[in-house]
């Protein structure tokens, strides 16, 4: 068995999808998803909820000193996205210039590849960033 692999197919709602929930008690929406809603407790009943990937850039940095298998994409933006339904969520913001990444920035959600696994073989992919004019 490749390593790594048992947890890439239960990230997959996530990570390909974009799926969190939404309490139906209290209307919060939340990803990733939750088993029980903090603010609900027992008396909420969530259900799935898969999110448009249209937001907002709630917060950014730039990144010059990659973590270790990023360092060919360095420098480059994390940023906050502010999501339309409402949870906020942390995601790279790809192809767009400096001058365009900005605080109230919208961006749209796209597919890209995440990382590679050397030995493996396994290409990753998963959820960035992209802000729209």
């Amino acid at each position: 068995m490749v390593e790594g692999i048992p947890s890439i197919w239960r990230k997959i709602p996530n990570r390909y999808r974009l799926e969190g929930n939404v309490c139906e008690t209290c209307e919060t929406a939340y990803f990733p998803p939750r088993v029980v809603c903090p603010k609900c407790r027992r008396k909420g009943k969530l259900v799935k909820k898969r999110f448009s990937g249209n937001g907002k850039i709630y917060s950014f940095t730039k990144v010059y000193t990659p973590p270790t298998g990023l360092e060919l994409d360095a420098p480059y933006h994390l940023a906050i996205i502010e999501l339309s339904e409402g949870p906020k969520i942390l995601g790279q913001i790809v192809e767009s210039d400096d001058k365009k990444v900005k605080i109230g920035a919208q961006v749209k959600m796209v597919f890209r590849k995440m990382k590679e696994d050397g030995n493996a073989g396994l290409i990753h992919y998963g959820y960035k960033f992209k802000v729209i004019d």
